[in-house]
């Protein structure tokens, strides 16, 4: 009987500490809830932050990237234009040189013109102020011609 006795005292004694622990219990599990409940409403908030985060780096990709094609179409055309402006730039170099030797002959014409003939000769179609080496680099004479000197017409033809 005595183990009768000790199984029906502990048998009270768990029915009173569950009748006691009841209360406790249950606001163990209130508190339990509450923390779950808690739990999965900051899980939210933190995939609706992920995922606004991931929308905002989405739509910057998206902007950059249209930027990025703007500024390449930027640069191919401004090196379009610089070889094109190279291109032109070469050219009238070209020209340049070219009327530069043709003065330059035309100089050397003039000097050996007068040269040999010591004056100007009415009698040849020349009527210019004065003999002088450089005779046409320099603005001022340029009025003294009595006749045209034309240049070829493939000078001024663009290559």
């Amino acid at each position: 009987m005595a183990s009768s006795s000790g199984n029906s005292s502990s048998t009270a004694r768990l029915q009173n500490s569950g009748s006691e622990g009841e209360p406790q219990q249950l606001r163990m599990d209130q508190r339990k809830r509450k923390r779950m409940e808690s739990n999965r409403e900051s899980a939210r908030r933190s995939r609706m932050r992920k995922q606004k985060h991931l929308g905002d780096l989405t739509c910057q990709v998206t902007r950059l990237a249209k930027e990025n094609n703007q500024i390449l179409t930027g640069i191919t055309v401004a090196a379009q234009h610089l070889t094109n402006v190279e291109s032109e730039n070469s050219i009238l170099r070209a020209q340049v040189t070219e009327l530069s030797h043709r003065l330059d002959s035309l100089n050397e014409i003039l000097n050996s013109i007068y040269q040999s003939s010591g004056t100007a000769d009415a009698d040849q179609g020349l009527d210019l102020c004065s003999p002088y080496d450089g005779f046409f680099t320099s603005p001022v004479n340029l009025g003294c011609v009595s006749h045209q000197i034309m240049a070829a017409s493939d000078v001024f033809e663009c290559r």
